[in-house]
């Protein structure tokens, strides 16, 4: 399981390569918007992948409070 993450909304053009990557974490169908977390059951190694090729780098890990 990786550490939690996010997809800014605002910075997503809805490219859905990282559904194509991680399928279990990310969700882009169409008519969507933007690409969606559903879920963080997946391995850190895919999920980089998919921050790396978002063309918008809009997927993010969580910063820890405090």
């Amino acid at each position: 399981m990786t550490k939690p993450f996010y997809i800014d909304e605002e910075a997503c053009i809805g490219d859905g390569s990282c559904a194509d990557i991680c399928p279990c974490c990310f969700s882009f169908e169409p008519g969507m918007d933007t690409a969606r977390v559903v879920g963080f059951d997946c391995e850190e190694e895919l999920v980089e992948a998919a921050m790396d090729n978002c063309p918008t780098r809009c997927i993010h890990y969580e910063e820890k409070g405090g």
